[in-house]
């Protein structure tokens, strides 16, 4: 296979937890990855380091999102690795602030900006060579509450920009119907390391949610069956979100 029919994937947020379990997930499903980070060199270098001992190509890219430079970086990282982009997954975000009395103006504008911004420039600037890819899957990483707005008591800015990702999510949906690519949305529940865990036996299904529940979603998201699904969120909750 010529470097130019590789398909590759760009994950943002992948020097640890979820992210890097679906950067390494997609290596294990054949794509080349671009492994991204703000500033977690250590993790990324060891997300990469798992990508390419399943015999996958890995580039890293240190940068911050929240800035059209850094979104212009992960582009240009795209280029260096080459191959066909594919897929790009919005899972970067930072879950930042207690509560709402107490939240700082530098607190709510992290959770807001490492969301939404970020979320935002990323795809404006990768888009380009998803369309080129005539099928991109577009896959942000929700949260399991924010299609449904309402009073949050912690992380407001962050809450608040995680609903806007639903809204870019929606938007992509319909704008880029016509270049081929689907854009939809995972939103999980608590996972097994979230913060702030809730009683287990709150959760419907009786667990917290696993990594491996996630990698299901976006393996079927992305999939070919899943070609005429568009501007969806998949709740990946156990029933968190039906209280």
């Amino acid at each position: 296979m010529q470097t130019s029919e590789v398909p590759l994937a760009i994950i943002t947020g992948a020097g640890g937890g979820l992210g890097a379990a679906l950067a390494i997930a997609l290596a294990r499903d054949g794509y080349d990855v671009l492994v991204h980070a703000r500033s977690n060199s250590d993790g990324a270098q060891a997300t990469a380091a798992a990508v390419q001992q399943i015999g996958r190509r890995a580039h890293i890219v240190l940068a911050d999102l929240t800035q059209g430079a850094g979104a212009a970086a992960l582009a240009a990282g795209a280029s260096v690795l080459g191959g066909t982009v594919r897929i790009l997954v919005n899972n970067a975000g930072s879950y930042v602030g207690g509560p709402i009395e107490e939240l700082t103006e530098a607190d709510w504008l992290a959770g807001l900006h490492s969301t939404a911004t970020a979320t935002f420039l990323a795809t404006q600037a990768l888009l380009p060579m998803l369309r080129r890819s005539g099928s991109g899957r577009l896959v942000m990483i929700g949260d399991s509450s924010c299609d449904r707005p309402g009073a949050r008591d912690l992380a407001l800015g962050y809450h608040v920009g995680k609903t806007g990702v639903w809204m870019l999510t929606r938007s992509w949906a319909r704008s880029e119907a016509p270049h081929g690519i689907t854009a939809n949305m995972i939103s999980p529940g608590f996972l097994e390391n979230s913060v702030d865990l809730p009683p287990v036996e709150t959760i419907p299904v009786g667990r917290f949610g696993t990594f491996p529940d996630v990698i299901a979603a976006l393996r079927f998201i992305i999939s070919p069956d899943a070609s005429y699904l568009s501007g969806s969120n998949l709740v990946v909750s156990g029933g968190w979100n039906l209280r």
